[in-house]
Formats: C-alpha cells, sequence, structure tokens
C-alpha cells in the first residue's frame, strides 16, 4: 500500500483545563482535533511540576486518543516579573518543570510575561444579535474598575475626562450585587484557576511595580530567559511567549509584548530556537497597527505554538471576540502566511515543521447554553467546534495552492 505523504495543514488542537473541564477529552476528540493544549493547573505558581503529574496527565490524554504537544501554560510567578522574594527559587522551580517536561516528549511551553493580570475582558456574556454570547472589552467599565474599586492613585492621568464620567456614571447604576459580582469576575480572570484575590491582594501586587517601568520589565524578561533558555535547549523544548492581552497598558502597569518591534525584541534576547513565540491573532489583532500576516512572513521561523480568533474593533477602545473568519482579523491572509511557513520548514526539512494550533475562545451557543459552565470564560464547547470546523476549512481551501 502507498504510503500518504504527511498533511499540509497545521495541527488541530483544542486548549483542555484538565478533569475538571466541563468539556472532556472524549468530546474534543469528536470535534476532530488530534491534540490538546493543557497544563498542570493545580500546581501552585512558582512551585515545580512533579514527573509523576505530568506523567499522569499525559497518560490520561493518551487514553482518550489525543496527544499533549503543548503545555499551556507554565506560569512565571510574579515575583519573577518584579525579581523580588524567593524568584531566584521560582527561577529554579521553572527550569526544574521545563527539564521534566522534556523529558516526558513535551516539546513545547506556552507562557506569558503580563503583570499582574493575565488577560482583561469586562462583559463574559455580551449578547449578538443572533444570540450567542462573545467575551467584551469595554475601556469605560474597566476604567469603573480602577477608578470605583481599586481607586488607584494616578488613575486619573489614565482615562479621558469622557470616559471618567461615563465610568462613575456606569458604576452608580449598579446595584451592589452587580458590583460585587463585577469586582469579583475581573479579579478572577486567571484562565484555568481562581486564585482568590481580593482587592487588597490585587492594589498588593500592583504596588510591586510602582518602581517597573517597560525597560525595567524587559530587562526581567532577559534575565529570566537567560537562565531558562539554556535549560530548555538541553531539554528539547521551545518556549512560546504569548503575547499581551489587550496589547496596551492597563493599570499603569507596562506591557511589553503588544508590537512587531515588541517580538522582535523578545527574540533579540536570545538568538536559540528555544526562544520563541506563542502567535495569537486576537491579542495581536486589537492593534489595528500589527500586520498580522506580514508578522507571520518575518518572524515566522520562530513561531511555537498558534493561537486563532478575530476581534471585532469598534470606536472608543471596544473589541469583542468576533466569529473566527469574519472581524477585523483577515483571518485568509493569516492562515495563508502560516501555511507558507510550514511549507517552507518541509523544504528545509525541519522536525517541528508543522505548526500546533487551535481556535482561541468561542461564542456561547446552541447547547452550550445548556451545559456547565466553561472552566474558563471563552472556552465552551460548541462555540469552539464551530471554530474549529471553520478554520478546518479554510486550511483545506488554501493549502491547494500552497506547495
Amino acid at each position: 500500500m502507498t504510503a500518504h505523504p504527511p498533511p499540509n495543514l497545521m495541527e488541530e488542537a483544542m486548549r483542555w483545563f484538565g478533569p475538571q473541564d466541563p468539556v472532556t477529552l472524549n468530546e474534543i476528540r469528536q470535534t476532530g482535533a488530534a491534540a490538546v493544549f493543557a497544563a498542570l493547573h493545580e500546581i501552585p505558581y512558582g512551585a515545580a511540576w512533579p514527573a509523576e503529574a505530568i506523567a499522569a496527565r499525559q497518560q490520561e490524554i493518551a487514553a482518550a486518543g489525543l496527544a499533549w504537544r503543548v503545555v499551556e501554560s507554565v506560569p512565571v510567578h510574579e515575583s519573577i516579573k518584579t525579581r523580588t522574594g524567593d524568584f531566584e527559587r521560582c527561577i529554579e522551580h521553572y527550569g526544574v518543570t521545563i527539564r521534566r517536561l522534556g523529558a516526558a516528549g513535551i516539546r513545547v511551553v506556552v507562557y506569558n510575561f503580563m503583570p499582574v493580570m493575565d488577560w482583561v475582558r469586562t462583559d463574559l456574556r455580551h449578547r449578538l444579535p443572533d444570540g450567542s454570547e462573545a467575551l467584551r472589552y469595554d475601556p469605560v467599565k474597566f476604567a469603573a474598575f480602577d477608578l470605583c474599586v481599586l481607586q488607584r492613585a494616578g488613575a486619573e492621568r489614565d482615562w479621558t475626562p469622557a470616559q471618567r464620567d461615563a465610568a462613575r456614571a456606569f458604576w452608580h447604576a449598579q446595584t451592589e450585587a452587580q458590583r460585587r459580582a463585577f469586582t469579583q469576575q475581573t479579579l478572577d480572570l486567571f484562565p484555568g484557576v481562581r486564585l482568590g484575590l481580593e482587592v487588597a491582594d490585587f492594589r498588593a501586587m500592583l504596588a510591586r511595580y510602582a518602581a517597573i517601568d517597560a525597560t525595567k520589565l524587559r530587562e526581567h524578561l532577559r534575565q529570566f530567559l537567560a537562565a531558562i533558555v539554556p535549560q530548555a535547549e538541553a531539554a528539547g523544548v521551545r518556549l512560546a511567549l504569548h503575547p499581551d492581552d489587550p496589547p496596551f497598558s492597563v493599570l499603569g502597569l507596562p506591557r511589553i509584548v503588544s508590537t512587531e518591534d515588541d517580538l522582535r525584541a523578545v527574540l533579540a534576547m536570545s538568538d536559540s530556537a528555544a526562544n520563541g513565540l506563542c502567535y495569537c491573532t486576537g491579542s495581536l489583532g486589537v492593534r489595528a497597527d500589527n500586520d498580522l500576516a506580514g508578522i507571520v512572513r518575518r518572524l515566522g521561523a520562530r513561531i511555537h505554538a498558534v493561537h486563532l480568533r478575530s476581534v471585532q474593533r469598534e470606536p472608543d477602545g471596544i473589541f469583542l471576540e468576533a466569529n473566527h473568519l469574519e472581524g477585523s482579523v483577515d483571518m485568509p491572509a493569516v492562515v495563508r502566511a502560516l501555511l507558507e511557513e510550514q511549507a517552507a520548514r518541509r523544504r528545509a526539512n525541519r522536525r517541528d515543521w508543522q505548526l500546533p494550533f487551535r481556535p482561541d475562545h468561542g461564542h456561547m451557543m446552541l447547547d452550550d447554553f445548556k451545559r456547565a459552565a466553561p472552566a474558563c470564560p471563552g472556552y465552551p464547547l460548541i462555540g469552539r467546534l464551530r471554530a474549529l470546523a471553520e478554520l478546518r476549512g479554510l486550511q483545506k481551501g488554501l493549502s491547494r495552492g500552497i506547495g
């Protein structure tokens, strides 16, 4: 029988948040995905992942007929970002985790270097005209959190007079229960984990950045990579840095992974292939000045994992999660660039020629409303199934014209 060549498409995956995820591995396999992006969310930030726990999770995933290709994420402890407290011990534990993942045969580790908040949304169930629900960011509502909840020193300077007035009007229109719910959802937006933060805890985390600007945070990232990249190289692991979400400063905090120039600066910190990128069209696509397809063409050799989603940019700084082939992201151009990057890797006989990708976020729709709440906002089953099917069809159509 004639052997068929490997497919030209990217490897399809879904994010899975572990045994507590209402979306099961069996359901993920039925979507057509071959792999998962997963992590050991039960391990506290800063602790080393036990080899036994890695092996057990790997076996659980394999038993469902799936592969654990990408770890998303091994969180970088706040002490590493600020280089305070026991940051040296946390870096040591991070290296141990990387070595153990490499020994288990897992080759890609996604991480981020966003201070305090992994990502920011203000509406977790924004109703769309077709009845489905999407994540949304409204700067006026986030200003209300900043001005009325945190009461952050200097916050007034970060918002326009119109935004400040609208934020206070929004806040005063909420009931006490609505205020508590909005505050808690903002404090809880850490993918896959609930840290149980109170407002006082959050203020304390912000205070650690009082003397850290973008230049200093960038230096802290460089020092982190200097310690971890050699260990990743030795373990056969490729690090994939996720962009800022959203790609601009929030709460006065520096953001250093928001533009193509930022990505170039990160890659220049170490020329090693182990120092790479997680390419997220949703995060980068919030900025109209980011040339998404161009970033792939220029930096694609250092992309190790891919998140595909689209956002709809609206006036006054609002953005929401759009359907994956709609919105402000030119998804066909992006996917074509990614498939061309894969083709170039195959011609160069790169062992890592095939890019793992997953649909990132999805709308709540259909029977998603009848299921238990997603493990993390933006990760329902059917909304992501629709996204994966659309992206699969787009890839197949485009791949016919790509060598």
